[in-house]
């Protein structure tokens, strides 16, 4: 399977009572892509000001890949500077959150894998 770029759905909302929206680029189009392990797998880009909210994860785990850009990733409630080439890991009944605090978007791969 190869998905162009310009087949690919993007969605443009706010995420768990974030700040702003995040445009969310589907990589692969859920869980019937993802074979049933999974639930995303999106290219995302948050502006600069915008937000994911604070949110715990249940039955799953969400990795992000940082592209480009800077910002302030929550990871249970501790504070972390995120940069190109960072990896976060949020597992199984951890919480996190993402602040773009800079000036320039913050690009990133998402997946979310369930346990």
């Amino acid at each position: 399977m190869i998905r162009k770029a310009n087949a690919q759905i993007v969605d443009r909302k706010c995420i768990r009572g974030g700040i702003g929206e995040v445009e969310m680029h589907q990589l692969l189009n859920g869980e019937a892509e993802m074979y049933g392990k999974g639930r995303m797998f999106n290219y995302m880009v948050l502006n600069p000001g915008d937000t994911i909210g604070y949110h715990s994860h249940s039955g799953d785990n969400e990795i992000f890949y940082i592209l480009k850009g800077t910002g302030l990733y929550t990871d249970n409630g501790t504070e972390v500077r995120v940069q190109p080439g960072d990896v976060t890991v949020c597992n199984d009944g951890d919480s996190h959150g993402m602040v773009n605090d800079g000036t320039e978007p913050i690009e990133f791969i998402a997946l979310i894998l369930y346990n």
